[in-house]
């Protein structure tokens, strides 16, 4: 009996020394976390470990849309780091442009390290690899990769197959994701791989799933949970299906790679896979060449990425607007018609006599509002803003939220209406609120690619087509879905193609 009275207070002993041990670590947590709060901007109250991460999770909308009411400058904690995010215009321009080589860099992602190794270009950080390989991309986007037809011409070929695609459905109700996905990432693709692909490509279309997919989970509670313990990547979970189908992403890529190599013609680069290899062969001799296959491989992986999800997305609320605002498609349609009848393709020359359609184009950008928090940034030193000393490696993010729905900028904040882009002749004008491609050294490198899609593509299917919700449609709730991008929740419409009359 005494043996066991004796193994029963070792028991408890060991229990009560364990939560004494949970406590103190509670409480120098809690030290820790105040101590941290007092030399940082304001912000909502994290948890201990957890920071805000069960309120970003629980309603990741709602939670940046409360940001701004801690100034222009506030603090949300990711597990117990600590991110400063950027509310005003002002704050951004004074952080990206004023001080963009120390706000420039990218912070480092366990999940995103796991699938890229550090290659590419969108996630890795600021310094020589990176410019060097962005100057590049650039040149070779601007000066040869797009080949011997201009983007225009790309674009207003790749919308005529959209359109015969949307006919087929005449009058009944479809899902429209896949083909507006495959005919965005038909340009990228045919600047990069030098080809476009059917809408009946098994193959393609699987590949614009696994995407989509990644772009959902990679923004969610999997990849947080992650970020915090990337030791899990060795056990079963949502994770692994990341990671699986960034490996079939890569294998297409590594494909086609090996496919461009076996027929390379040095004298007639056809793509940008052939612009790159004729690169790599050029610094075979250089010691520490940033020109290597598994580059090659990550950034044409983010040109793929980049250029086919975020301007698709963009065009998917685009459809969701149209059919909530009726007299907006109507008075587009009514402009675009009155300038191009309807047998002309639009170009880019003929947005100064659109100004109501690319007014309506910014709009739903806008509103469409794809990237809620903009992309990570980094402190590359340390530095001061606002008077607050922020260290080297401290994560930024950009509430576009609250720069995007500013009551003293904007003349319709909350709702969707063109003439936030129109003066009082009607005529477009710029808006300095408007950056959906952020600002600075990081902006996006496919700025120019995406607004020649954007509006070519809104241009002609409104041309041709009428959009409207099927009959009894629930309307999809308008937060959308939080992933790396935000995009629109699965939603059905209906297209009747437009007669011409006379």
């Amino acid at each position: 009996t005494f043996s066991s009275l004796f193994r029963y207070v070792d028991w408890v002993s060991a229990g009560l020394a364990l939560l004494v041990l949970l406590l103190s670590l509670l409480l120098l947590e809690v030290f820790r976390m105040t101590s941290s709060r007092s030399c940082t901007p304001p912000g909502p109250t994290p948890l201990p470990f957890l920071g805000n991460m069960h309120q970003i999770l629980r309603d990741p909308m709602a939670h940046i849309r409360l940001m701004s009411q801690y100034g222009e400058m506030c603090t949300m904690h990711l597990g117990r780091k600590p991110i400063i995010v950027l509310n005003s215009m002002e704050l951004m321009k004074e952080a990206y442009i004023h001080k963009g080589t120390v706000f420039s860099g990218r912070p480092f992602m366990p999940l995103f390290d796991w699938i890229t190794h550090g290659y590419g270009i969108v996630s890795v950080t600021y310094g020589n690899a990176w410019m060097v390989q962005r100057r590049f991309v650039l040149h070779t986007l601007r000066n040869f990769g797009l080949g011997k037809k201009s983007v225009e011409e790309r674009v207003n070929e790749e919308t005529q197959y959209l359109i015969q695609e949307f006919q087929q459905h005449e009058g009944n109700p479809f899902y429209p994701i896949h083909p507006i996905m495959n005919a965005v990432s038909n340009i990228i693709c045919s600047i990069v791989f030098g080809e476009r692909f059917d809408y009946n490509n098994k193959r393609f279309a699987q590949l614009l799933e696994l995407l989509n997919e990644n772009i959902r989970v990679a923004g969610g509670p999997a990849a947080q949970i992650f970020n915090l313990f990337p030791f899990i990547k060795h056990f079963p979970g949502p994770h692994q299906k990341i990671y699986r189908n960034a490996c079939a992403l890569i294998e297409f890529v590594q494909e086609s790679v090996v496919e461009h190599r076996n027929t390379l013609d040095p004298e007639n680069l056809r793509d940008f896979i052939d612009t790159y290899l004729v690169e790599i062969s050029k610094h075979k001799s250089t010691v520490n060449s940033t020109f290597h296959d598994a580059n090659l491989i990550m950034t044409a992986l983010d040109l793929f990425f980049g250029g086919s999800d975020t301007t698709a997305t963009t065009l998917r609320w685009g459809l969701i607007f149209m059919m909530d605002n009726s007299n907006v498609q109507e008075r587009c349609h009514e402009e675009i018609v009155g300038v191009l009848g309807y047998d002309r393709a639009p170009s880019m020359d003929d947005r100064s006599r659109l100004p109501y359609t690319y007014a309506t184009v910014h709009e739903i950008q806008r509103l469409g509002n794809i990237l809620p928090l903009g992309v990570a940034h980094e402190t590359t030193q340390p530095t001061q803003l606002r008077g607050y000393n922020i260290a080297k490696g401290t994560m930024i993010m950009t509430n576009l939220t609250a720069v995007f729905t500013d009551k003293e900028y904007w003349k319709h904040p909350e709702t969707f209406n063109p003439e936030n882009f129109l003066d009082e002749e009607g005529q477009f004008c710029k808006h300095e609120h408007f950056i959906p491609f952020s600002l600075g050294p990081r902006v996006c490198l496919g700025e120019s690619l995406a607004r020649t899609e954007l509006f070519l593509f809104f241009t002609s299917l409104i041309q041709h087509l009428q959009f409207s919700w099927p009959p009894g449609a629930p309307r999809p709730n308008m937060d959308g879905n939080m992933g790396i991008i935000r995009t629109p929740y699965p939603f059905n419409t209906c297209c009747r193609s437009r007669e011409p009359t006379h």
